[in-house]
């Protein structure tokens, strides 16, 4: 005990997170704040992890009331769960989004993207992401919500030469160069971060998600991964982060408990070499010239036969790969998957030469 702290009576303490508070009447309003009755409204249902939050919520003891509003119904249903066709590419559609969260008397916003991966139809998901993130969160702003929660990539950090070995939080957001998934998603954290500093009084949370996998998730990294034959690039091997869904799920659910607003990087523990990745989720590593595995997959996009377009041959060579201090320390976020159990949960069973590659140091 520090002599200020002597003088004062005044103890230091941590709460259940391992946070340093000054005394036990802040835990205790801190676990009132964080433990208040949510109505929640949320987007993006129709995606894996969506569609799960949706369940989830639903069974929380905190949630009076969860709103679900995308253009497809997530399949959910119960007492606390209502549904709303709504199309965000649709023009004005902020009236009829500001009409239903006044009715259900909404306090918190979770806004997801269906998309979970680039696509080929870009400019309907410029419009989705970029036009339809303005709209709610002009929506937010004419109710009034005290908590606004968004799910987006590490892809905004984007795969550079020159990342540090780990990527923080205040690191810059450069993105990938002519990528639209990426471009999008990088407009929608300025969208956002442009609306917390409009609304100081809100709770604004981002997670940023390495590269989400497991049993349900069916997106690009996905069938990259499990393909038979896998393209890499000669000479390189980079180290590759990833999170399993379910704990996605778990920061997602902690970031609507508890009141801590900012940005914040969410991904297992441990890291793995490209190529014991692919070998671990069955598939074959096959090395190409970086300019010809570029020209190859323009070509495979363009005919809709690869998961990725060209654009996003950069991760491939370089490190992208997230510091999640922060995540634990104000987040109270601890994976339980680490990096080789998130990738076996892609296979039905572990194989045997699965031990051999367990072993191996990244």
């Amino acid at each position: 005990m520090t002599a200020k702290h002597a003088e004062s009576g005044s103890a230091v303490v941590k709460d259940e997170n391992g946070m340093v508070v000054r005394d036990r009447d802040a835990i205790t309003q801190r676990r009132r704040r964080d433990q208040r009755r949510r109505s929640i409204a949320m987007t993006g249902s129709s995606s894996a992890i969506g569609h799960r939050l949706v369940a989830e919520l639903a069974e929380a003891p905190y949630v009076t009331r969860v709103v679900v509003l995308d253009p497809v119904h997530p399949g959910v249903t119960g007492a606390k769960v209502s549904f709303y066709a709504l199309d965000l590419t649709q023009p004005a559609v902020d009236a009829r989004l500001t009409e239903v969260l006044e009715a259900e008397h909404i306090d918190t916003f979770v806004h997801l993207s269906p998309l979970e991966g680039p696509i080929h139809a870009t400019a309907w998901a410029h419009e989705l992401e970029r036009s339809g993130t303005m709209q709610v969160l002009h929506a937010c702003h004419k109710r009034g919500v005290s908590k606004l929660i968004s799910l987006g990539s590490a892809l905004v950090y984007g795969p550079h030469r020159d990342n540090p070995n780990f990527l923080r939080e205040e690191h810059a957001l450069r993105g990938m160069h002519g990528a639209h998934y990426v471009a999008d998603q990088l407009d929608v954290e300025a969208q956002i971060e442009k609306w917390r500093v409009a609304h100081p009084d809100s709770v604004v949370t981002s997670l940023r998600a390495a590269f989400m996998v497991g049993p349900n998730t069916h997106n690009y990294v996905r069938r990259y991964l499990t393909r038979t034959f896998v393209p890499t690039v000669l000479g390189y091997d980079p180290l590759v982060q990833l999170i399993h869904e379910n704990d996605a799920l778990a920061a997602l659910m902690l970031a609507v408990e508890r009141d801590v607003p900012g940005a914040f990087n969410i991904a297992s523990e441990g890291l793995l070499r490209l190529s014991t990745a692919i070998r671990l989720a069955g598939g074959l590593p096959v090395s190409m010239p970086y300019a010809s595995l570029r020209r190859l997959a323009g070509v495979l996009w363009a005919l809709q036969l690869c998961e990725a377009p060209a654009s996003f041959a950069p991760l491939l060579r370089h490190l992208c790969v997230l510091d999640t201090a922060r995540a634990r320390r104000e987040l109270g976020f601890r994976a339980r998957f680490n990096a080789r159990e998130a990738i076996l949960s892609l296979r039905p069973e572990p194989m045997p030469e699965d031990a051999k590659l367990l072993s191996e140091a990244p």
